[in-house]
């Protein structure tokens, strides 16, 4: 082999490395990624079995119920549409109704939403990003400021 041959077959080597590296990146963040809907987007959204997504909204008044150990079930409303939520776990202490919450999970067999994780708002200021957006454009929710 020439100088120039090992030069171009180093480089291909390399070439072929990278792409390998960067589609088994891009596979595993696929197989990772979770969109995110409010309750009102699902209805218009067809979702395959089983697909994971992140519900955002507010946590309707009146819907918590606490069961045996960590069950709790609950409601996520977007003031037009809410959708019934089922967590097995420890919720944030902050967790109360009419409050800011993002839940990640899945839609079980009966249109249930059975999340494995569940995001609450951190201080008095704080919503979570995608959901104050949204509320504020459907004129649901305005910000409030502190003076």
């Amino acid at each position: 082999m020439t100088r120039k041959q090992k030069r171009l077959s180093v480089i291909a080597g390399a070439m072929v490395f990278l792409g390998l590296a960067t589609g088994l990146a891009v596979f595993a963040l696929g197989q990772k990624a979770s969109y995110f809907y409010m309750p009102a987007d699902l209805a218009a959204a067809t979702l395959p079995a089983g697909q994971r997504i992140r519900l955002g909204g507010l946590v309707e008044k009146g819907t918590i119920l606490r069961g045996q150990g960590t069950d709790v079930r609950f409601a996520v409303t977007d003031m037009e549409n809410s959708v019934k939520v089922v967590f097995n776990g420890i919720l944030p202490d902050l967790f109360r109704e009419e409050q800011g919450v993002i839940t990640e999970g899945k839609f079980g067999a009966d249109g249930v939403f059975v999340a494995d994780s569940v995001l609450a708002k951190h201080d008095e200021t704080y919503m979570p990003k995608e959901v104050a957006e949204s509320l504020k454009a459907r004129g649901v929710w305005q910000e409030t400021t502190n003076e």
